[in-house]
């Protein structure tokens, strides 16, 4: 029996992270449980800290999560790697050596009968002027191909550091608490979303926390937890989506 996996919020490379190579291992061992039954594989952003591709340079480490990535790659698992807020910088390394389809937009997808909203989740519903100045920061072309200027032991350097300051924030103390209906994000996203859609089920990561919403207009909304203190997941089965847990014991 095929299944469809959803995955997010790794953080691989964080500087917060207290055993780096057990974390790691941690996701490679999840992967390899999975990979007899799994027709897609769908990571939806933050899977790194820190992510930026040189042109003939890319982040140290990682060898066992990309390792198996390509292992069921060739085993013919589709994958599908969302860009997230942390890694939106990949510019062909992971297409060309994982064999994976990168995702920079939102997807709908349609599967047994019911149609999925797929996405990372940064930008969407939140209005706020920081978050717009930063994303279009970010996502500006210019700005990115300027950064390539920048020595990569000073770039990925100043990225992870500035991963780390960021998540360290004050702010930061609730962010994987629900805010209730009326405050997250991406639930006014999911209620505002034009019903002539007939979305049945969003799937976001990004928030770091669990969520299962039923939406008065017969929605449901999901947020899958993260890989980086809850090491939970999603999975899509003969028409049924439900969250899961992987043991720390595993």
């Amino acid at each position: 029996m095929k299944r469809i996996y959803f995955v997010s919020d790794a953080h691989l490379g964080s500087r917060l992270v207290e055993n780096p190579r057990e974390h790691e291992l941690k996701l490679v061992r999840w992967l390899d449980s999975i990979k007899e039954d799994a027709s897609e594989l769908y990571l939806l952003g933050d899977m790194f800290d820190f992510w930026y591709e040189y042109k003939t340079v890319v982040p140290k480490g990682f060898t066992r999560f990309l390792g198996k990535l390509g292992e069921l790659s060739d085993r013919g698992v589709k994958i599908h790697y969302f860009t997230g807020n942390h890694d939106m910088w990949t510019f062909g390394y992971l297409e060309q050596e994982v064999g994976l389809t990168v995702h920079r937009e939102p997807e709908i997808v349609e599967w047994d009968g019911k149609r999925l909203y797929l996405a990372h989740g940064d930008r969407l519903g939140d209005h706020s002027l920081s978050v717009k100045i930063i994303q279009s920061i970010f996502h500006n072309k210019i700005c990115q191909k300027l950064f390539s200027y920048v020595p990569p032991r000073l770039g990925l350097g100043f990225g992870l550091g500035w991963s780390k300051s960021n998540r360290k924030k004050p702010k930061r103390d609730d962010y994987a608490e629900y805010l209730g209906e009326d405050k997250e994000c991406l639930v006014r996203y999911a209620k505002a979303f034009p019903e002539s859609e007939k979305i049945d089920l969003f799937v976001f990561g990004h928030r770091h926390i669990l969520l299962d919403l039923m939406l008065k207009n017969n929605s449901r909304v999901c947020i899958i937890g993260d890989w980086y203190t809850q090491f939970t997941y999603g999975v899509f089965e003969d028409g049924n989506f439900y969250l899961d847990h992987f043991e720390a014991d595993n």
